[in-house]
């Protein structure tokens, strides 16, 4: 087992972004509930405590017994974090005249200290604060100011132990990754955590975990199902089966491409056409949950279908990760989402789960599939959602709706992979709206189609811009879409940003 540092995640918008900066030093993390906090883990060798939406005053804010975690590991609070340890220890937090947000310089006050000590003098921090520390205990030396704000970051003396009311996580604080970094050098960290490490201690576990057991896994043809059916053949072989299930909405000829890709890789794969069954089940649905729980209805039953034709199938794995299990647990007492991945399936089906990659960022499991020596355009394709297309055709599905969407999405995504923009953003495609208008074609008139173009830039889904695409590329696509797609004669482009929008339309 890998040695780890634990973040106490207390609600903050940013704990993701903290595990992500660590894991980027090369190590091991893991983030738990505020109050999950694992006592009795021998490989816990440091904590980093999160910021919070709470002021530590609420009476309802997330609140820990420090006591046993202070002193016996290096503990380093942020924002609230760091309030807390204040709060717990008698000093005063307050809200002051004016809230504390956005960019500012740090002045470092105390050279010899182990983590801010020596960073270069006026380098810009991000603060995001509604409350500030106004006083301390003796025991708390202060080590950085900034010119509005006294209480920056503390040392507690006589322990490992440090607060900062800025955000080291984010990428405005410009010495955020060194202080960080030298976090990690005082908890002691190896910096060993990479792709080559990872793939062989989860090779090794796999085959503890599942001896000469058979193992199913629903393949999706994206980045996270893929590795881990790489991760299971190299630990398991033969005795793992996957299924790839065509509910005709993927993207034009995708489902032979994937198919090559994964008889590339040597994989045990079996292909089902399910289209006409999906299509005859969604017939006159407009509603978008309605659609969502058709198709998740109809390929848990195709897959549980192919399933029973398998003898000894005693595990079903699944392509989750990390922000999947993340965004799954209630911290709040309300569930962010319930995702896809977690759950549902091996209750029904009465099989144990297996899932290799759930402690893993979707970056890093990029990284291993490219260790793997996976197609690199396997590996980073966009991300696209389980529905398909299913959730970019708006309103009722019909096969012909769904050939003038491949279509138009064929010609767009590649386009932007002849003009160099496929890498260059999050996620694209194209949407078929509920919309006719009118249109000139030659002489006549027409009356038809209208295709929303989709294009945003991101690092992790959880917000995005819309891409900035030049405009000759777009009016090229527009002018191929409505030349070519039967059906289309007006092309639009989407310029929101997520929030207050999402990605997908549906």
């Amino acid at each position: 087992m890998h040695e780890k540092i634990i973040i106490l995640d207390f609600g903050s918008q940013t704990t993701q972004l903290i595990g992500r900066r660590v894991r980027d030093l090369s190590t091991y993390c893991e983030i738990v509930p505020y109050n999950k906090f694992p006592f009795g883990d021998e490989t816990v060798k440091g904590v980093i405590l999160s910021g919070s939406p709470f002021s530590v005053n609420d009476s309802d804010a997330f609140k820990i017994d420090l006591t046993d975690i202070r002193g016996k590991y290096p503990v380093l609070g942020i924002c609230y974090g760091a309030q807390l340890m204040v709060h717990a220890s008698g000093g005063e937090v307050s809200q002051p005249d004016s809230r504390e947000y956005g960019r500012t310089h740090l002045n470092v006050l105390d050279n010899s200290d182990p983590i801010l000590g020596n960073l270069p003098q006026n380098s810009e921090v991000w603060m995001s604060h509604g409350d500030t520390i106004v006083s301390t205990p003796e025991n708390f030396r202060l080590t950085a100011s900034t010119e509005d704000v006294k209480w920056v970051a503390y040392r507690i003396e006589g322990e490992e132990t440090w607060g900062v009311q800025f955000h080291p996580e984010v990428f405005h604080t410009e010495q955020g990754v060194a202080i960080l970094g030298k976090f990690l050098d005082v908890c002691g960290m190896k910096r060993d955590w990479t792709p080559a490490s990872f793939i062989e201690v989860t090779v090794k576990e796999l085959k503890e975990e599942l001896g000469d057991d058979k193992v199913i896994l629903a393949l999706s043809g994206g980045v996270d199902s893929s590795v881990t059916a790489v991760l299971l053949n190299r630990a398991i072989g033969e005795n793992l089966t996957c299924v790839f299930v065509d509910h005709g909405l993927l993207r034009k000829n995708e489902f032979e491409t994937v198919l090559d890709d994964y008889e590339h890789l040597g994989l045990n794969v079996i292909g089902v056409d399910a289209k006409q069954h999906f299509y005859k089940e969604l017939k006159g649905v407009t509603d978008p949950e309605s659609k969502r729980k058709i198709i998740g209805k109809g390929f848990i039953d195709v897959f549980e279908k192919e399933a029973k034709k398998l003898k000894d199938i005693k595990w079903l794995a699944q392509g989750t990760i990390y922000p999947d299990i993340i965004e799954s647990l209630s911290i709040t007492g309300v569930t962010i989402k319930s995702h896809h991945n977690v759950g549902g399936l091996p209750e029904k089906m009465n099989l144990k789960l297996c899932e290799p990659l759930k402690l893993l960022f979707k970056d890093e499991v990029r990284k291993i599939g490219l260790e793997l020596g996976m197609r690199p355009g396997l590996i980073h394709r966009h991300p696209f959602p389980g529905p398909g297309l299913g959730i970019r055709i708006l309103g009722a599905i019909t096969p012909e709706k769904v050939r003038i969407a491949q279509e138009a999405d064929d010609i767009f995504i590649s386009g932007l992979r002849e003009a160099g923009l496929y890498d260059k953003v999050w996620q694209a495609g194209a949407i078929l709206l509920p919309v006719q208008s009118v249109g000139v074609m030659g002489d006549e008139r027409t009356y038809e189609n209208t295709i929303a173009l989709r294009s945003v830039t991101s690092t992790d889904a959880m917000t995005a811009d819309w891409s900035r695409l030049p405009y000759d590329f777009l009016a090229k696509i527009s002018n191929e879409i409505i030349n070519k797609v039967q059906g289309v004669n007006r092309v639009v482009y989407d310029i929101s940003s997520k929030p207050p929008a999402t990605i997908e339309w549906e």
